[in-house]
């Protein structure tokens, strides 16, 4: 393993784990649709989940000693890493944009199939003032925290950021836990029409990258529990924070647009 370079950049080394998530997600992605068909659990999506999150940690551990132990990760390539977030950010918003197209182009014009009107004729909607409300004044708090962790990073007050932090992933996992007790009490299905599709593949997609946003804040407070993070060089939570504020965006529209103005 090279020890020394001339130049800033960091040449990466040859790594299995591209090549071991593709696997896991390739045999997950499989015994999902045969699960879609027979409805019943098969052993290959228990090996595909176990490959991924095996990768996943080995991955990330690998990343973790780069950036730390190793000190690959210099102000150029920190430069990099960021436009790289910033990149996939973007490609997020536009991701979540083709669900918001497809929604207002159904309900600012419902065909002869929806009767004419939105929400289509019999679909009972949530209220926006019970369990969606809630869910949006649980993310806007947890938004709180995780800068106010961030805050405490850049001020070295490991104890602070650390509490902090711990607050915004027990936040999100309350956020899914409810969501998830929103879905079973659902008074529709996805397969009530374009009305249905829309709102749970856009709220499903959030729902989702809360639960990718609550493990990569994981990650982070398992690193600030090893003090991988000083006041100058901390961008792993960075990224983390960034995302988690996405995601709360994210939510606003979504509330203001698919229960509040669906209403």
């Amino acid at each position: 393993m090279t020890t020394h370079s001339n130049h800033t950049f960091h040449l990466v080394n040859y790594s299995p784990w591209p090549l071991t998530s593709a696997l896991g997600t390739m045999i997950f992605m499989l015994s999902m649709i045969k699960w879609f068909k027979e409805f019943n659990f098969n052993y290959m999506m228990l090996i595909g989940i176990s490959i991924i999150i095996l990768t996943m940690i080995q991955w990330w551990r690998d990343i973790s000693r780069e950036s730390t132990l190793q000190g690959l990760h210099t102000i150029q390539v920190n430069f990099n890493m960021r436009w790289g977030m910033i990149l996939f950010i973007t490609s997020e918003i536009f991701f979540f944009l083709s669900f918001f197209w497809s929604f207002f182009h159904s309900s600012l014009s419902p065909n002869i199939e929806l009767g004419g009107m939105w929400p289509p004729m019999n679909i009972q909607m949530f209220n926006p003032f019970q369990i969606p409300l809630l869910n949006t004044l649980i993310l806007l708090i947890s938004g709180i925290s995780v800068t106010w962790s961030h805050q405490c990073i850049l001020e070295n007050k490991l104890n602070e950021a650390i509490k902090s932090l711990l607050i915004t992933i027990l936040l999100g996992i309350y956020f899914s836990a409810i969501q998830m007790y929103e879905y079973i009490q659902a008074p529709f299905s996805i397969a009530d029409s374009v009305f249905g599709s829309t709102f749970f593949v856009a709220t499903g997609f959030h729902g989702l990258h809360v639960l990718i946003g609550t493990i990569f804040l994981m990650v982070c407070l398992a690193r600030l529990m090893k003090n991988h993070f000083s006041m100058n060089h901390h961008f792993g939570f960075e990224a983390a924070s960034w995302y988690w504020h996405f995601v709360d965006v994210v939510w606003i529209f979504l509330f203001t647009f698919m229960y509040w103005w669906n209403n």
